[in-house]
């Protein structure tokens, strides 16, 4: 297996199908996404799809009870001027108002590269969610618990002083190693809830309680080459990323978010908290004027790019090219 990452607007996508193409034999290669804004329906133009005009997204039943749409889109590629298809997958797996964690990437991944690997092909992983890809990989933190979306519904609704008061009661040595961010932090608060709740259950299935056991820190599924790229000059990240919301602006940024709206998708959905679309619902709401609004949206690009190398550079597996 094959992983391509790194910061954004690094030309993951073009080095993974390189890659694919060249796999013997011609076209031996399959990707598979993992950017986090991808994997959304209808968020093509600013999450940067690429796909080519009408392209064809075939589900396939991959023994998932899932709500989810798992498939593919075929890819025609050249190698010596003769046409060979690949396939790419998890792209457009969920609407913008559904939650997808990392560990519903990992659930669902775990199948597809199954059946890549099963046909004769290499699964190529390509993407920049870090977050995904640790996961995969090495397994979760807070004892590998899933995201259970009823109870967060529920505890949304509380104040932080009630949050806390909930936690405390569940577990309060959890409580007590929360630093003062953290204790204020809903968010944080409510995972940690959800933890404390899944691990006093009576874990009386074995899959729920092998997904409890530590992983070691040398652990590492799949043993994947993974290739990292980083930009050499830091200048040149800002202004790559300027040409490229430009180029989507002009390719239709602000009609693919009114279309999405038109849907009757809102800005709190999970898929449209996304760098882009909260820029330009602002500026359609009168927030902000279309400058700002551009500003802003670049400004944030640049930020997420700085903290993925933050996060990946940790990780002493990639193999980094700067580009």
């Amino acid at each position: 297996m094959i992983v391509i990452t790194g910061q954004t607007a690094t030309g993951k996508t073009k080095l993974a199908l390189e890659l694919a193409k060249n796999i013997p034999p011609p076209g031996g290669g399959e990707l598979i996404n993992f950017d986090s804004r991808q994997i959304y329906k209808y968020l093509d133009i600013i999450t940067g799809k690429d796909l080519p005009k009408n392209s064809e997204f075939i589900i396939q039943n991959l023994e998932l009870k899932s709500k989810y749409n798992i498939g593919y889109y075929s890819l025609a590629i050249y190698n010596h001027l003769k046409p060979f298809t690949t396939r790419l997958w998890l792209y457009d797996v969920v609407t913008p108002d559904q939650y997808f964690s990392s560990f519903d990437f990992v659930e669902k991944v775990k199948p597809v590269i199954d059946d890549i690997k099963k046909r004769g092909k290499i699964p190529i992983l390509v993407g920049g969610t870090y977050l995904y890809l640790k996961h995969l990989l090495y397994g979760f933190n807070d004892n590998n618990v899933p995201p259970n979306f009823e109870l967060r519904k529920k505890l949304n609704t509380k104040t932080v002083k009630e949050l806390q008061d909930i936690l405390k009661k569940l577990s309060p040595e959890s409580f007590n190693l929360l630093n003062h961010s953290d204790v204020n932090n809903p968010r944080r608060l409510m995972r940690k809830i959800e933890v404390a709740i899944f691990n006093s259950a009576d874990l009386t299935d074995s899959t729920d309680s092998d997904r409890l056991n530590p992983i070691s820190s040398g652990f590492i599924r799949f043993h994947p080459k993974i290739i990292g790229l980083k930009y050499q000059d830091k200048s040149k990240l800002r202004q790559v990323i300027e040409k490229r919301v430009g180029e989507r602006l002009e390719n239709g940024a602000i009609d693919e978010v009114k279309s999405i709206l038109k849907m009757g998708y809102k800005s709190s959905d999970p898929g449209l908290k996304t760098i882009g679309y909260q820029q330009i619902i602002k500026y359609l709401n009168n927030e902000l004027t279309k400058e700002k609004a551009i500003e802003d949206w670049i400004n944030k690009e640049v930020q997420y790019a700085k903290r993925q190398l933050t996060f990946m550079k940790k990780d002493s597996n990639i193999q980094w090219r700067e580009i």
